[in-house]
């Protein structure tokens, strides 16, 4: 079978005539996993987690997306802030908070007295690595049909490629909350500082980019190729304001570029 067809597939043979609640985020995977149940009949609503963690921006992309999938999106408060483990930021993060999503869900489920089967966008890629989110999954009895089908993330872009989907090529967009080194308190002020730098960026097209948070320091994460035009007046004055505006006393721009999971980069001797 193809892409498509083993796709769908997985999703039909697992939610037969439940109803499909896909946690969404308005990223390749969820709405790859979105538009695959929308595709195959199920009767599908897309849940986006909405908490300080989530940009504006993200949020109202997500909406596109989904309206460009004809998949209708319920929007759901998952207060991960209000749990001590999430805010801890010690590493497990990630677990609390898809905790909270899946509980949502959960009650949501109940609320309304259906069948319903949860859906993830977790791919092959993802198992080998270092994900607490993906425990979480397991104790709540989320499916992943990505996993089901065999697909990793070469094929999550193909097939978004194959629908024309307008996010096939969208890099990675992590929450605001790993921008905060493990160790150090998550709290709503700090997102907000790092999203209000981080929408200055992306409506300057300096973007896919991190605002990561040091105390005093925002430390930024940009495509090299764009460091000439960040430290160039007027742009570099402009981008100073915004960082001092947003709370921070010092900007730095770190020389290694835009970085998967750079606060938890390891030493490297010289």
């Amino acid at each position: 079978m193809d892409l498509e067809d083993r796709l769908i597939a997985a999703i039909r043979l697992t939610a037969h005539d439940r109803v499909a609640y896909v946690c969404y985020s308005g990223g390749i995977d969820s709405t790859v996993v979105l538009a695959a149940s929308v595709r195959a009949g199920i009767e599908t609503v897309a849940l986006l987690g909405v908490s300080p963690s989530l940009a504006a921006a993200e949020r109202a992309d997500a909406h596109r997306i989904a309206n460009e999938i004809g998949a209708r999106v319920e929007e759901v408060e998952t207060n991960e802030m209000e749990v001590a483990g999430y805010r801890a930021n010690a590493g497990d993060r990630c677990y609390f908070c898809k905790g909270a999503l899946f509980d949502t869900v959960r009650a949501l489920a109940a609320t309304r007295n259906s069948e319903e089967v949860t859906f993830v966008g977790t791919h092959v890629d993802d198992l080998g690595e270092h994900r607490p989110g993906l425990q979480a999954a397991m104790e709540h009895g989320v499916v992943a049909p990505l996993v089901d089908a065999g697909f990793n993330k070469s094929d999550v872009r193909a097939l978004a490629r194959q629908w024309n989907l307008s996010n096939a090529e969208k890099p990675a967009a992590p929450c605001l909350a790993s921008r905060v080194p493990v160790g150090i308190e998550v709290t709503p002020e700090k997102l907000a500082q790092i999203e209000a730098v981080e929408e200055f960026l992306r409506l300057h097209d300096v973007w896919p980019a991190r605002a990561r948070w040091h105390e005093a320091v925002v430390r930024l994460e940009i495509p090299a190729e764009m460091f000439e035009r960040v430290v160039t007046d007027p742009f570099r004055e402009e981008l100073r304001r915004a960082c001092r505006k947003a709370g921070f006393k010092f900007v730095a721009l770190d020389l290694g570029g835009l970085q998967s999971g750079s606060l938890s980069l390891p030493m490297v001797a010289s």
